[in-house]
């Protein structure tokens, strides 16, 4: 994929963070930036799926008891 030119902003010491890091003196700063980026919204995903299984089995907890009970007698 065809990588496009983006102006942003960071203040002085996230630059500096950013400048030391092995990783960013390695591949560069782009590099580095994109990796994280990747990262924040690889999280972000994550959190918002735990986060609809919560709400869809909050209230649940008798239910869910009951049907594991029923699975684990099955399997004695």
């Amino acid at each position: 994929m065809a990588s496009r030119p983006v102006q942003i902003s960071l203040d002085q010491d996230l630059l500096r963070r950013i400048a030391a890091d092995p990783e960013a003196r390695h591949h560069g700063r782009s590099a580095f930036i994109r990796s994280a980026v990747r990262l924040y919204l690889k999280a972000k995903e994550r959190h918002d799926i735990d986060r609809a299984i919560r709400r869809a089995y909050s209230g649940k907890a008798d239910e869910l008891l009951e049907e594991a009970e029923a699975l684990i007698e099955v399997q004695e």
